[in-house]
């Protein structure tokens, strides 16, 4: 399906507010240059003919947008009533996160922590509707680096100071007893010998970093993992499905108004989704070639990275290298289910409380409106999991996916 979707386009962007994000979440160089749908059980779907109406998808080009990019890709969408543009890829989650803010786009795949700033730190009414996936990230390192004891001294790049990327990492480093600090804007600045310097950089541009030996290591979604493994630059340290037991980095985010004032538009949205996410657990060849640079150009590498990430996990060599500590958990490298557990909201939250933020100016590097922040309340107002309950009998229920029916879990977290 020629689609142009791989190519990405930042010009509508309010140029002003990516700059003010660029700057916010920077804190070096490293940023870099950067549906009238049916009812649940519903039978003919309605269309909404008003151009507002049209689903825009953003996307940064990691698998963890797989579920989105099927959904549009293999028509599940359509298949709703919704009418698709095609999606538009955006090179960093500054970038994003600027384009749903200006209303580029009106479904956006974003980290987890960042739709809670997104809510909370700038004040716009963000929704999150459904999880994209479970796991899919992990840490990588040069050749040389065997141990995350080896990491001390040395440069580590984040996608984004709110992802799971930058808590699971600094819950890393402080088990080992080393102190994770944001990187000196002087890249020529020796980093003390305690600690790990955190660079923000946009995801594309981690591989060729840690090829050239400007960082030890990068923490972030695949294929870039995949990608370094498949091209030796570079070996998996820890997958971070094997730390905190099928977490989701990256959701479906909507503004709010949205999904309060268009539930049968969003309804659609969701089923579409829950459905590709379904087809996506059973189809990952055909999936990594549509996401595959040689399929529909929807990320940078060939079939064959995808193809590892998606249907190749070799636990047993995981295991012998100290990859895997977890094999118990069962957990797949990547995999999609869609109900957003508000456990996971409620950890989430206590955990960013205990995280370096990027806040230079105060003592713990928290930002101040992280203070207020209540669990159970962010789990309650950040995220509608209703859609998803809604949708989930259109494929079987939650056992379609694993899930218990109860649609409650608890948290596994142990590094």
């Amino acid at each position: 399906m020629g689609n142009g979707a791989g190519h990405w386009t930042r010009q509508a962007v309010n140029r002003r507010r990516f700059l003010q994000l660029a700057a916010l979440f920077s804190t070096s160089a490293g940023l870099g240059a950067i549906a009238s749908g049916c009812d649940p059980g519903a039978g003919r779907p309605r269309r909404w003919p008003r151009p507002g109406d049209r689903v825009r998808l953003g996307y940064v080009p990691i698998t963890d947008a797989s579920a989105l990019l099927a959904a549009y890709h293999k028509r599940f969408l359509a298949a709703e009533g919704l009418e698709v543009d095609p999606p538009v890829q955006y090179p960093s989650w500054a970038a994003i996160a600027a384009g749903l803010q200006a209303g580029e786009v009106n479904v956006a795949h974003l980290l987890m922590p960042a739709a809670l700033w997104l809510r909370y730190g700038e004040n716009f009414p963000g929704k999150v509707i459904a999880w994209n996936h479970t796991n899919g990230s992990a840490l990588t390192v040069a050749p040389n680096i065997n141990r995350l004891e080896d990491l001390a001294g040395r440069t580590v790049a984040i996608p984004f100071w709110y992802s799971i990327h930058n808590l699971i990492l600094q819950m890393l480093l402080r088990d080992r007893g080393l102190i994770p600090i944001p990187a000196d804007p002087d890249p020529t600045k020796a980093v003390p010998a305690n600690a790990v310097a955190l660079r923000l950089m946009p995801p594309p541009e981690m591989f060729a970093a840690l090829a050239n030996g400007a960082i030890a290591g990068y923490i972030v979604a695949e294929p870039y993992n995949a990608a370094a493994e498949s091209f030796r630059v570079g070996k998996v340290l820890r997958l971070l499905g094997d730390v905190w037991r099928d977490h989701a980095c990256c959701v479906v985010v909507v503004p709010e108004a949205r999904a309060i004032e268009h539930r049968d538009w969003t309804q659609a949205l969701v089923n579409g989704l829950v459905k590709a996410q379904q087809w996506c657990r059973s189809n990952r060849l055909e999936l990594a070639h549509i996401l595959s640079s040689d399929g529909g150009q929807y990320m940078p590498y060939a079939q064959g990275v995808l193809e590892r990430v998606l249907a190749q996990y070799d636990t047993v060599f995981y295991r012998e290298q100290g990859t895997l500590v977890h094999p118990e958990w069962r957990s797949r490298r990547i995999d999609f289910q869609p109900y957003p557990f508000p456990s996971y909201t409620e950890a989430l939250v206590a955990q960013l409380q205990r995280t370096f933020l990027g806040d230079r100016d105060r003592p713990n590097g928290q930002p101040p409106f992280m203070d207020a922040l209540r669990p159970s309340q962010v789990a309650e107002a950040l995220v509608d999991a209703s859609f998803v309950r809604s949708a989930l009998p259109l494929v079987g229920g939650p056992q379609a996916f694993g899930l218990p029916l109860s649609l409650t879990r608890s948290e596994v977290i142990g590094p």
